[in-house]
């Protein structure tokens, strides 16, 4: 009997001494929260952000003679120094094929967006020169093709064509198209400057998903204007407002069927190159060409029977030369001033999207890193020196980035090519197409419009989230049955909404001890994680503790509380809240006064509030806000469980932690 007296004392005495060494440690770990240094301030954080930016600083891949500010400087803002260095000759040969293939695409493509964007031809062709030009210095992305897109396009002429009309004053309307490039590509450079990139992503992916399909069916009515030759068009891009115009054009009988024919044949002719050149991968050129072949063989026929004279129209007079000064024609001080902003700052948003969206994927599949904000930089910065040459929005357009993928590119030397055979057509070939019907540029852009509809990404995220498949179809009817405009505003709405209802009620669980170890999980999706009797662990899951979250949590804790002690009547009762706040990146005044609260509710009951893992910006505030002199220092905790342990026995008496 003695002897196991013995026994139990020692037992006792080491337990007693191991939970002695353990609150010291608890105590020890519990200062390096505390005493962390404060972090850094809202303006140095966009400071230390810009000067990384343009000087490129952390970069290993720098020489010791490429370490000045100056050099870094000129690496980070002109990449082309540092890949040119590398290039061999023998790259040069799939970049000339690529840049040589993806002009033959890119020709007839411009023109038919430039009439989409109810511009003249050459507008179109001049956008496929300058901005080229300018990201190859600029962008990290080895692949992607510059231009105009069908999207942009749209989106031109849909906004700006509100402002200003386009038939009634095309001079005034012109100018105003070169102020928005103007606008977009200040736009698009600030948010690489200032690493505001977060702000495209408030346009979610199932958004753009819906917004693209949508588009694309907009722009697809929009071609029949020219597949059927009509006079009088509408200039509302809604399905509605079109099929009435359609349906008024052909009742009058102000259509010409040889158009039509013409236009489908070719139409049928380039969708069947595309067939071709799917299934042997080695014609992947057939379907490049297939929009240019198209436009030679049918302006030859034109020119051969004298078929303009019969109802098919044509092109006529597409100027010529190199990009002229559009500097003075940017309106700053026009009366539209501010719808050019705000046109301008849509259009940023829409470009940067579609050209990251392409530039990321070509650039995983080849395997390397598109720097985000470097092409937000370059992005903006050709389309700045775009407005000043003539030109209208530019970005990357995903079917002729593949074109240039499948051809073989090595680098952005391909954009080089590409531009420079664009100009070379400029001085030498335009009177070739005098006689280019407008059908078959109508042709060539239906042909480009499957790729905007994506199936299966929208039955996707059907089976993910209905919620985001809600902002999905939003956007879709939006652009539809509204206007441009409406969809994005759908879109954006749903995805607000989408955020503020998790911000306004986050989850908020309950943990667990998972047995024979000293993880904490929930116990929901862990029903082997055991309560630790007499605790109740929460884990707040929210990012932002704060005005729109912080008395909902406060109130939903107050009131867990008083289940569990209900439910834990005829057992101990709680005497301890543990807030595992490590998903909590920061918070504010709100949140700092609705956790008082809840502590001295807890404390006039009897319970000890604990809070664990905070992260930085949260410990600073609360110290800050001297909340952790109300609690007390032995309050905070690096970790959940040292906040278990704290409690007198909890760790002993849990028998999960054997």
């Amino acid at each position: 009997m003695a002897a196991s007296d013995h026994v139990f004392n020692a037992e006792t005495q080491d337990q007693i001494h191991l939970s002695v060494n353990d609150r010291q440690r608890i105590t020890e770990r519990t200062q390096w929260v505390l005493d962390s240094p404060d972090p850094p301030g809202f303006f140095k954080e966009i400071l230390v952000s810009v000067i990384n930016t343009v000087f490129c600083r952390g970069n290993k891949k720098l020489g010791p003679l490429q370490k000045t500010s100056l050099v870094a400087f000129l690496h980070s803002v002109f990449p082309i120094l540092s890949w040119a260095k590398d290039y061999k000759g023998s790259m040069f040969k799939g970049d000339l094929l690529s840049g040589l293939t993806v002009a033959s695409l890119c020709i007839p493509q411009s023109i038919g967006y430039a009439a989409l964007a109810q511009l003249k031809p050459q507008y179109g062709l001049y956008t496929s020169v300058v901005p080229p030009l300018i990201y190859s210095t600029m962008g990290t992305s080895r692949e992607l093709a510059i231009g105009p897109v069908a999207v942009a396009s749209l989106l031109t002429s849909a906004m700006v064509s509100k402002v200003v009309n386009p038939i009634i004053d095309p001079a005034a309307y012109t100018k105003l198209v070169f102020t928005v490039t103007f606008f977009t590509g200040t736009f698009q450079a600030l948010f690489g400057i200032f690493r505001l990139g977060f702000l495209i992503d408030f346009l979610s992916q199932a958004a753009v998903v819906g917004f693209m399909a949508g588009a694309a069916i907009v722009i697809g009515l929009q071609q029949l204007k020219g597949l059927l030759a009509m006079t009088h068009f509408t200039t509302k891009t809604d399905v509605v407002s079109v099929l009435i115009a359609v349906v008024k054009s052909i009742k009058n009988s102000e259509w010409h069927p040889k158009n039509f024919i013409l236009g489908c044949s070719f139409l049928v002719f380039i969708f069947i190159t595309r067939y071709i050149g799917k299934r042997i991968k080695k014609l992947f050129w057939l379907p490049a060409i297939a929009p240019l072949v198209s436009v030679i063989l049918s302006t030859t026929i034109v020119y051969l029977t004298r078929a303009d004279e019969h109802g098919i129209k044509i092109i006529k007079h597409v100027k010529g030369g190199f990009n002229p000064s559009s500097v003075n024609q940017l309106q700053f001080n026009s009366p539209h001033l501010l719808e050019s902003i705000k046109i301008g700052l849509v259009c940023s948003i829409i470009a940067l999207t579609e050209a990251m969206a392409v530039g990321r994927s070509f650039a995983t599949i080849k395997g390397y890193h598109l720097d985000g904000n470097k092409e937000m930089i370059a992005m903006g910065f050709m389309n700045i020196c775009g407005s000043m040459s003539s030109c209208y929005v530019a970005t990357g357009a995903f079917a002729r980035t593949a074109v240039n993928v499948y051809a073989g590119c090595q680098t952005a030397l391909s954009n080089v090519v590409m531009a420079i055979t664009v100009l070379v057509m400029l001085q030498l070939l335009t009177g070739l197409l005098y006689y280019t019907p407008i059908a078959i540029l109508s042709s060539i852009i239906l042909s480009a419009l499957p790729g905007l509809i994506n199936y299966t990404e929208a039955y996707n995220i059907w089976k993910v989230d209905k919620l985001d498949f809600l902002a999905c179809v939003g956007a879709f009817f939006g652009v539809l049955f509204s206007s441009v405009e409406m969809g994005l505003m759908v879109a954006v709405t749903v995805s607000f909404a989408k955020i503020n209802l998790s911000a306004l009620r986050p989850r908020v669980e309950e943990l667990g001890r998972l047995p024979g170890t000293d993880i904490f999980c929930e116990v929901d999706q862990y029903p082997a994680a055991h309560a630790v009797t007499g605790v109740l662990i929460i884990r707040l899951n929210s990012g932002l503790l704060c005005f729109t979250n912080a008395n909902p949590l406060r109130d939903r804790i107050l009131r867990w509380v008083a289940e569990e002690n209900v439910k834990e009547a005829t057992k101990k009762r709680i005497n301890g809240i543990i807030l595992d706040m490590s998903c909590v990146t920061n918070i504010d005044y709100a949140g700092i006064l609705a956790l008082e609260e809840t502590n001295e509710e807890l404390l006039s009951r009897g319970i000890k509030l604990a809070i664990a893992s905070p992260k930085w910006q949260v410990i600073h505030k609360l110290k800050v806000a001297k909340f952790v002199d109300k609690v007390r220092t032995d309050c905070i905790f690096l970790t959940v469980s040292e906040a278990v342990d704290s409690f007198d026995g909890s760790k002993f008496n849990d028998p999960s932690s054997y």
